[in-house]
């Protein structure tokens, strides 16, 4: 065990999601600053890292600066950035309809996607929290039709104080019975994302943790990449859906005060 928690402490990156790991709707979970001035003090950095694309980084700054968390935005990444740097890289001239909110049109079009709702080489679908019968419509028709399909990320439910809501990957789970068209999922727990975390920090596999509470996605992102994953049960998993679960989390911790109580 002291082997395990020395491999822990030679971390220089921990990759924080938000939701469920660092606050829980509006409410910051105790112990959450206190980590990162645990991780800031030992000389690591901390990333936030969420798989909800309904919102972007700016967004993100002020939800945590009302929390009394101070960060800088560039601290900040979602899985609406990741697709973003995806098509760019991959499909740079590509038409896209974009089914997501207001605030990740506006993050697509001023990265440089050409947005379009008019005959588009890729349907992108975020966590929309303003979707609309017309909009998951048009989505089918354009991928009947020939659209390569992208989701942001796989996630079914998105946690929040009064449980569950409907997360991007059941509304693709609909357009996909619809179009038997399934998605390329981005996001955790994809290796594009780790890409783009390495690229952005400079920081190699072995320097860096992801942290979270989702199986599916936060630990399976380091399971399926060879990368230290630790759960915090603060969230969506509990220590029975561990043991049901084929993705194991090389730590687990009741929170992330416990965890910053380790370094």
């Amino acid at each position: 065990m002291r082997d395990k928690l020395n491999v822990l402490k030679r971390k220089k990156l921990f990759v924080l999601d938000m939701d469920g790991t660092f606050y829980l709707g509006n409410r910051l979970i105790e112990g959450s600053l206190d980590f990162l001035e645990r991780v800031r003090s030992r000389g690591s950095e901390f990333l936030f890292f969420t798989n909800n694309s309904s919102r972007t980084a700016s967004f993100y700054k002020k939800k945590l600066e009302s929390m009394g968390c101070f960060v800088d935005e560039k601290s900040i990444i979602t899985s609406g950035d990741v697709t973003i740097r995806f098509i760019l890289e991959n499909y740079r001239d590509a038409g896209v309809y974009l089914v997501g909110t207001d605030l990740l049109k506006e993050s697509f079009a001023r990265g440089g996607v050409k947005l379009t709702d008019d005959a588009p080489d890729i349907v992108v679908l975020g966590f929309d929290t303003s979707l609309t019968y017309d909009k998951i419509e048009r989505a089918c028709t354009f991928i009947r039709k020939g659209a390569l399909f992208i989701a942001t990320h796989p996630d079914l439910n998105c946690p929040t104080e009064d449980g569950f809501i409907p997360d991007c990957g059941a509304m693709c789970a609909m357009i996909a019975a619809s179009t038997g068209v399934e998605p390329r999922y981005l996001g955790k727990p994809y290796r594009e994302t780790v890409d783009m975390i390495k690229l952005i920090t400079g920081r190699g596999d072995e320097e860096i943790a992801f942290v979270g509470d989702r199986l599916y996605t936060d630990i399976a992102i380091g399971v399926n990449n060879g990368i230290t994953s630790i759960l915090v049960l603060t969230g969506e998993t509990s220590l029975k859906d561990v043991e049901r679960s084929q993705i194991k989390p090389d730590f687990i911790f009741e929170s992330l005060f416990a965890l910053g109580q380790v370094l």
